[in-house]
């Protein structure tokens, strides 16, 4: 049996503030976008900068952003789980997140794994490369906010 991981697809909507979190905010980067004038929706991928390569040779690893035009909210973001992608520097990039007015659901208390979602709800699993980096403030004594 052969299987090979393509994308995760999710709903998005609000195209715009979509697309400026995973890509403005997280650092996504926009591989392809295939607009569908008759059925009425867009379908954008994105690839993590580490990825893009593969992505752009392979079609995959990809996140798919499906925005359906008239559409603008969908239930259950919770339902679907999470998105996850290993960083460099989890503290670092928590710390420009919350610059751009990310809300970090769920510190990086032990220099690990933090959670933060997306405008349409997605949860999002940042998660440190390598071992987990020292702890250190204010992550140490961050509390969780909301869910994730």
């Amino acid at each position: 049996m052969s299987l090979r991981y393509l994308h995760s697809m999710i709903r998005v909507g609000d195209l715009d503030a979509a697309l400026d979190f995973f890509c403005n905010k997280l650092g996504l980067i926009e591989t392809r976008r295939y607009d569908n004038e008759a059925g009425r929706f867009s379908l954008i991928f994105l690839a993590a900068p580490h990825d893009l390569e593969q992505a752009q040779q392979n079609s995959a690893p990809l996140v798919e952003l499906t925005y359906n035009w008239d559409e603008s909210e969908y239930g259950g973001g919770r339902n679907f789980g999470h998105l996850a992608y290993e960083v460099d520097n989890v503290y670092e990039l928590c710390q420009r997140l919350m610059e751009q007015g990310v809300t970090i659901n769920r510190p990086p208390r032990e220099g690990r794994m933090a959670f933060i979602r997306s405008p349409d709800g997605i949860s999002v699993e940042l998660l440190q490369k390598g071992d987990n980096l020292p702890e250190q403030e204010p992550w140490v004594s961050m509390q969780n906010t909301g869910s994730w």
